[in-house]
C-alpha cells in the first residue's frame, strides 16, 4: 500500500463522518473524550484522588497518549497540515494534549 493511499484512507476515516469508518472514529473519539473529562473530573476531587491516584494518572497518560496519536494523525494525513495546525481545532487539540506533558516535564 503506497503511502498516498495510507494517507488517503486516514483522511477520509479521520475527517469524512458520513463513512461507516468515519462514524466508527467520532463516536470513539467522542466516548474516549467524555472519559477524559470523567477522569479529569475524578481527579479534581480529593477523595477519589487519595484513593485512584494511580489509576487516574495511568488514565490521563492513556488519554493523552491517544489524543496526541490522534492529533498527528490529523497533522499527517491533511495536503496542508499548516492549516489545521493553525486552525480553531489545531489549537484546541493541540492545547488539550499540551498540560499533560508540561506537568510531567514539572516533576521532573
Amino acid at each position: 500500500m503506497t503511502e498516498k493511499k495510507i494517507k488517503n484512507q486516514l483522511y477520509e476515516i479521520i475527517f469524512e463522518s458520513d463513512t461507516r469508518a468515519g462514524k466508527t472514529f467520532d463516536l470513539i473519539l467522542i466516548f474516549s473524550i467524555l472519559l477524559s473529562v470523567l477522569t479529569v473530573l475524578l481527579d479534581s476531587v480529593e477523595h477519589y484522588n487519595n484513593l485512584y491516584e494511580k489509576n487516574i494518572f495511568l488514565f490521563e497518560w492513556f488519554f493523552t497518549i491517544i489524543f496526541t496519536i490522534e492529533y498527528f494523525l490529523r497533522i499527517y494525513c491533511i495536503k496542508k497540515p499548516i492549516i489545521y495546525v493553525k486552525s480553531f481545532y489545531g489549537i484546541i487539540d493541540f492545547l488539550s494534549i499540551i498540560p499533560t506533558y508540561i506537568l510531567s516535564l514539572i516533576h521532573i
